[in-house]
């Protein structure tokens, strides 16, 4: 055997095993992410801030339920969920068993584009040549039960709009905007919807929450005096090379924060931005490596 023969069969057989290792084992090691952000005002007690995003759920992914059931033990102060949530016509059977424990906590929650429409089989590839486009003819989701679902819960819309509340000892205000991968962001209603806000309430925060970090969003809620920002979408790349990062964002977004907490800067002011590399996967492209599915749990602490 050729030395360039030996060469392709050893990465044929990487390939495979990679593909293998995602597809069979790593897109269900269900990891969660702790970080610390010193945002709160001194003298503020820390609050507990659970990031869910992108489960993308299918009715019979028990495990993922089952998981992120268990994150209810964590006792979050606020749960902050950055959409995606639906992953199948059926979803929402899947999403009330996961999310069913956290009937009560404070909560907010954006949509995602597979919040409206189902997913079909897309070209992996195509996703080097820039962002995913929209369908003309979907097959549209059952958005309205969810909405109805997390309002069940206790949890706060914040497609287009804003909203306040208490959670941990700490007052905030949020901000939020529909689907921007798909263009469903309206910025000027969330902005004229902060304004309305009641402001008076000192040390209070102001959090931007959107599902796709696109750099016109975060730049906007920059602008508006966010403090911390919270997105998905990315799925931290999906697919991944070791020592390299992500491959892909699918949206404008630097690769290099393509996930996890960094600064965003925009016009003189700066924030922290948390994105999440979420809990799953397109059923037509059930694969992850080098890059587990993932929920975060934010401790807010005050500054230093």
């Amino acid at each position: 055997m050729g030395g360039f023969t030996r060469l392709a069969a050893t990465g044929g057989a990487l390939g495979l095993g990679a593909l293998l290792w995602g597809t069979l084992a790593e897109r269900t090691h269900w990891t969660l992410r702790t970080v610390e952000v010193p945002i709160l005002p001194a003298g503020s007690a820390p609050v507990r801030v659970l990031h869910l995003s992108d489960l993308h759920m299918a009715p019979w992914q028990r495990s993922k339920q089952a998981w992120v059931r268990s994150l209810a033990a964590l006792k979050p102060d606020l749960v902050v969920n950055t959409g995606d949530n639906l992953g199948h016509i059926d979803g929402i059977a899947g999403i009330r068993a996961a999310l069913e424990p956290f009937h009560g906590v404070p909560g907010v929650f954006v949509n995602g584009s597979n919040d409206y429409a189902a997913p079909i089989f897309k070209n992996p590839f195509k996703y080097f040549a820039g962002p995913s486009r929209r369908l003309r003819e979907p097959t549209m989701l059952d958005t309205p039960a969810l909405l109805t679902y997390f309002d069940e819960l206790g949890w706060r819309d914040l497609n287009n709009t804003a909203t306040a509340l208490t959670a941990g000892g700490t007052r905030f205000r949020f901000v939020g905007v529909d689907d921007p991968h798909h263009e469903f962001d309206r910025l000027d209603e969330a902005s004229a919807a902060l304004a309305s806000l009641d402001s008076s309430t000192e040390g209070e925060l102001i959090v931007g929450v959107a599902h796709a970090p696109y750099r016109r969003v975060l730049n906007a809620m920059v602008e508006l005096g966010a403090d911390l920002l919270f997105a998905g979408h990315t799925h931290g790349g999906q697919v991944c090379v070791p020592g390299y990062g992500a491959l892909v964002t699918n949206c404008d977004i630097p690769r290099t924060q393509v996930k996890g907490l960094s600064r965003w800067r925009a016009r003189g002011r700066e924030a922290h931005l948390h994105v999440s590399a979420g809990l799953g996967t397109s059923i037509y492209a059930p694969v992850r490596f080098a890059c587990p599915p993932e929920a975060t749990l934010l401790t807010l602490v005050p500054r230093d």
